[in-house]
């Protein structure tokens, strides 16, 4: 496992994503999460991302009782501004800020957290700049030692990138979401404003492993929110028609000499304003191999090229939801 900087911590390139771990991707017991858990760490993952909201403290609590096992030190993400209640838009407050912030220390078992994000927050909400002050509240109250964004667009990205203090912005970046690279890249290494990428693989369709005949659970949002019937449609397939986005996978293919989704993490890896990755996985086998990405090397440049123009022509014109 590789190395980068994020403010004054070295974490690990690929890291991990616990949604899955708390909901939305179908039921996944205790042991199974521990699991996925000890085989991050055992393959040198230090960087774990988690959000209030993911099963109502479920990701959280399952995360904190895990940590607490370790004899090393990890560094713990966590998002607030969409656990249920008191519910959107009354979240966003500074005295809700704080209260769901306490509760969050609680579940995670930790006095301080390493980063706090605000989970997708309205946009008109972020222009006023008001909420920012209540994170550098927060801050200086000692209950996070830095804060940032998980945004669904690029418009969002660059007023957080305006506003003194962002230590991070989450984004949804993949082979079939390369606005970023244009848009956002080039100002935060300027201003040492760290990029987390979630959703790389693109809800699994640039694992290679989906296909017409996959059945999701129930609760799985693969299966409620294809078309953004739940929350923005962007947080599934990339915003990709599903059926579009098996259809751009098979086009991927010639690019592909073997594994897709190492692939794709490689690709997103090539980028140097990207200071951590992190898939989620429900399978401990499938946390072992995306953690391989980081020992590959750089795809060439010609491959980059053509992935760009791939993009462009073929998956730009499809892409639905905040972008």
């Amino acid at each position: 496992m590789k190395y980068r900087t994020f403010g004054n911590n070295k974490i690990s390139e690929i890291g991990l994503g616990t949604w899955q771990l708390g909901a939305d991707w179908g039921n996944v017991d205790d042991s199974t999460a521990e699991k996925v858990l000890a085989t991050a760490v055992e393959n040198g993952v230090n960087f774990f991302d988690t959000a209030d909201c993911y099963g109502e403290g479920l990701s959280e609590t399952r995360l904190g009782r895990f940590v607490k096992t370790l004899s090393s030190e990890v560094v713990i993400a966590t998002k607030i501004g969409r656990f249920p209640r008191p519910g959107w838009p009354d979240n966003f407050s500074q005295e809700q800020f704080r209260k769901h912030t306490e509760n969050s220390l609680k579940r995670l078992g930790i006095e301080t957290l390493d980063l706090t994000q605000v989970h997708c927050p309205p946009t008109d909400l972020l222009r006023q700049g008001e909420i920012f002050d209540w994170l550098r509240t927060l801050k200086r109250e000692g209950k996070i030692k830095q804060f940032g964004f998980s945004v669904e667009s690029m418009a969002e990205a660059q007023i957080c990138l305006q506003q003194e203090g962002v230590a991070s912005l989450q984004i949804i970046f993949n082979i079939f979401r390369q606005k970023a690279i244009a848009s956002i890249f080039k100002e935060a290494q300027e201003k040492q404003v760290a990029i987390i990428v979630r959703l790389p693989l693109a809800s699994g369709l640039l694992s290679g492993k989906i296909n017409k005949q996959t059945k999701f659970a129930e609760n799985d949002h693969r299966n409620f929110n294809r078309d953004g019937q739940e929350f923005n449609v962007g947080e599934t397939f990339s915003g990709l028609p599903f059926e579009k986005g098996l259809e751009l996978v098979d086009g991927l293919k010639k690019f592909v000499p073997d594994n897709l989704s190492q692939f794709a993490l490689r690709w997103i890896l090539d980028f140097d304003a990207v200071s951590v990755v992190i898939p989620g996985s429900k399978n401990p086998r499938q946390v072992a191999d995306n953690c391989v990405a980081s020992t590959l090397p750089p795809l060439p440049k010609e491959t980059h090229e053509a992935l760009s123009k791939f993009y462009i022509d073929e998956v730009a014109p499809h892409i639905r939801g905040k972008y």
